[in-house]
């Protein structure tokens, strides 16, 4: 059985990753890309899925477990009656092959441990042929191939579909193992040293955390989120997945399983954000180029996401033989959502590139003249009904934080050509279209009776997507209609200190129910701040860093009565909301 979510830590080399449980078993592992099949898919299903746990025989949970200072390497310490060892799990930033690299080291004493590999290609469902050669085992299925090798060698047993091997380590041995993918047609990628990897792993991991500008009070969790940025990246084109996994419940038992290996242009201006303060303007460039290459073409063609290369065929289909996360089905990959409009992502690519203009990031000669095609197309539609930043399954209403989106578009392209007088582009028009959207939302997404924002026009439900409405200007933090807003979602929107993205009454389409979702938990943070109840806004800061797992990484959701996460994970939008909320509190210096 996987363990809870927080028991995983993410190990990755910038184009996949890999999930290692606490009790040393790695139970999730896309190959070769962040989207591909799974080959350990046991996280969804069982051990028979697919998983390799390497791990003293007999032995259950770690004792402890760290990344290794500010990398992305993992060092697991088991402690037994007879020793101590260790075991360390990374993945070298690739060269032209995945490898997957897992050094045992004794410690103190004597320790018997056990290596114990299941492949099982195309998530869980297809047993590779495993023959020995050249001092691997190799296993092949269609076009998938993984070599494993030990150094030294050891005595490997196949049995029961898996492959295994047992072994002692003392004080000061050392036993590597590398996993290595390629595709079946092609020769076997070169070998590479596990101890030398190993070695320009820390070093290419501390060489860029030194980068980090941040130099507040929460250090720690924001290099750390941002380590979990930089994972979560495809170094190829520059994409950013809103996380490693598919499928992780919202619900223990529910259908609200998604499939979020894909890049959401909704994460856009918050992510780059962060890479921006946090100080990795190549990280922050490559995203904005990412953006501009997706969103090419007919702008009523806009995807609300896209593939990490930029894909926009993403068909969404169940896997009906993983019995899902803790019973939670179906598992879904691809995502449906693909398919809708949303108008907010129109606000969000060109509030994005305006602040990658105002940052100082290079511009592309083609960028502006996008901008124009998208405000054209959104000026023809920003009336229109769409599924909103939640992804409703139901019907298109007016959402309010759509309508504010569509305001920031037009607020930001007349921003920008005031500024920037050479750019060509009709400023009176736009600003008639920026005056015209904030007269609607105010008449028509705001109660009066209760002095709050809803969820859409003439709804009494609430949503968390309107904490943003301060953080992006359509109001000021000090407008009653923001401070009423504010106090409404922390009263009816509060789960166990935490919040909700909505009201749950079934306006999304989708049965059952969800924990309290962390970014909207980051955003309430950030709105009690602009609204002057700083110690509150930092208390809730504090709760949030505390439900983070032992190694600092957040999934999607929050469950505050079972306390224990849910979603995806590792979450790109959760790491980004403690970024961003991080540099809020403690100001524009921090980020140096």
């Amino acid at each position: 059985m996987p363990g809870l979510i927080e028991d995983y830590a993410i190990i990755g080399d910038l184009q996949t990753a890999a999930l290692v449980g606490r009790d040393g078993s790695i139970d999730w592992l896309c190959l070769p890309r962040f989207d591909s099949a799974a080959c350990f898919a046991a996280l969804l299903g069982d051990e028979e899925n697919g998983h390799w746990r390497i791990a003293p025989r007999g032995g259950d949970v770690c004792t402890r477990r760290a990344y290794r200072g500010d990398t992305l390497v993992l060092e697991t310490f088991w402690e037994t009656p007879e020793g101590t060892v260790r075991v360390t799990d990374f993945m070298p930033v690739r060269d032209r092959a995945p490898d997957v690299v897992r050094i045992v080291e004794g410690i103190a004493g004597t320790v018997e441990m056990r290596s114990s590999l299941r492949l099982r290609f195309d998530y869980g469902n297809v047993t590779p042929w495993v023959r020995r050669a050249d001092g691997h085992r190799i296993a092949v299925a269609g076009p998938d191939s993984v070599w494993l090798r030990s150094e030294p060698r050891l005595p490997m047993e196949g049995k029961a579909f898996r492959t295994h091997a047992d072994f002692t380590v003392r004080r000061g041995e050392r036993v590597a193992f590398v996993l290595t993918w390629h595709p079946s047609h092609e020769r076997r990628p070169r070998r590479i040293d596990p101890y030398e990897a190993l070695r320009h792993t820390l070093e290419d991991w501390t060489g860029w955390a030194e980068q980090c500008r941040y130099d507040g009070p929460w250090r720690e969790p924001v290099l750390r989120s941002l380590i979990t940025l930089k994972a979560l990246t495809f170094r190829p084109s520059g994409g950013i997945v809103a996380a490693a996994t598919t499928s992780l419940p919202e619900e223990i038992g529910g259908v609200r399983n998604w499939d979020y290996r894909f890049c959401w242009l909704r994460d856009a201006t918050l992510t780059l954000n962060a890479l921006l303060c946090g100080g990795y303007l190549d990280e922050a460039g490559a995203w904005r180029d990412w953006l501009l290459r997706a969103i090419a073409g007919d702008p009523a063609d806009l995807q609300i996401m896209y593939g990490i290369a930029g894909e926009r065929r993403l068909t969404e289909f169940e896997v009906p033989w993983l019995k899902g996360y803790e019973g939670s089905a179906p598992v879904r990959v691809g995502n449906a959502a693909v398919e809708q409009l949303q108008l907010d992502v129109y606000g969000e690519v060109l509030d994005s590139l305006f602040l990658a203009r105002e940052r100082g990031l290079p511009q592309e000669e083609h960028a502006w003249r996008i901008q124009r095609a998208l405000m054209d197309f959104l000026e023809g539609h920003w009336r229109e009904p769409d599924e909103g930043l939640w992804e409703v399954r139901g019907p298109r209403r007016h959402f309010v934080h759509s309508k504010v989106m569509s305001w920031v578009a037009a607020d930001r392209v007349v921003r920008t050509v005031e500024a920037h007088p050479r750019l060509e582009g009709d400023a009176d028009r736009w600003r008639a279209m920026r005056e015209a959207v904030h007269a609607e939302v105010c008449r028509e997404g705001y109660d009066a009776e209760r002095g709050t924002f809803t969820q859409y026009y003439g709804s009494t439900e609430l949503d968390a997507a309107t904490l943003l409405i301060p953080k992006v200007g359509f109001l000021p933090p000090d407008d009653p209609r923001v401070v009423g807003t504010v106090d409404a979602v922390r009263r009816e929107l509060d789960h166990g200190g935490f919040v909700r993205r909505y009201t749950q009454d079934g306006v999304d389409g989708v049965p059952g129910g969800e924990g309290a979702f962390l970014a909207c938990s980051f955003w309430m943070a950030d709105a009690l701040h602009l609204t002057g109840r700083r110690e509150e806004a930092r208390a809730l800061f504090e709760r949030l860093l505390s439900v983070r797992n032992d190694v600092g990484l957040l999934a999607e959701e929050w469950d505050p009565v079972a306390e224990r996460q849910l979603g995806n994970f590792p979450q790109a939008f959760s790491h980004v909301g403690l970024v961003n909320t991080a540099l809020a509190l403690h100001g524009p210096d921090a980020a140096g």
